[in-house]
């Protein structure tokens, strides 16, 4: 009889706060993870990051495996802009921590709000976060 093992992946992720990647990494991560961002326009990345005023990131070893891009006034909202996480380490509670530390960077006065990816509307209130229908939106053209 053939025995199945399944073997956990052992990883140290090392979380960090407020550390800009390389734009290239950002756009590897984003390729890796599925989320739709305009990949192709490396300095519209860039210029998302360099006008963003909090970050956290994930890493194993020199890999950035994840990441949480926001802005914020730290007195009164915050807006999560993006939530990305490679596949290959998604369902580790990556996602998940990287909420955290963007929750307690903002404290418990600030309103941690976001859009979701179709594709991710059972994630978020599985990590906290309640679905609101008071929301107004004008999309982008390009």
């Amino acid at each position: 009889m053939n025995k199945v093992v399944r073997f956990k992946k052992i990883m140290k992720i090392e979380y960090k706060l407020d550390i800009i990647p390389s734009t290239e990494k950002i756009i590897d991560l984003y390729n890796s993870s599925g989320i739709n961002r305009p990949t192709s326009d490396k300095v519209r990345i860039s210029k998302m990051y360099a006008n963003s005023n909090l970050i956290a990131t994930a890493w194993d070893k020199d890999k950035l495996v994840g990441i949480a891009r926001s802005l914020t006034d730290f007195s009164y909202c915050c807006y999560l802009s993006d939530l990305a996480v490679r596949k290959e380490y998604q369902k580790d509670g990556i996602g998940k921590k990287l909420i955290a530390l963007t929750k307690e960077k903002i404290g418990n006065q600030v309103m941690l709000l976001l859009l979701s990816a179709p594709a991710a509307m059972d994630y978020y209130p599985k990590v906290g976060f309640q679905k609101v229908g008071n929301g107004f939106i004008i999309n982008r053209t390009k």
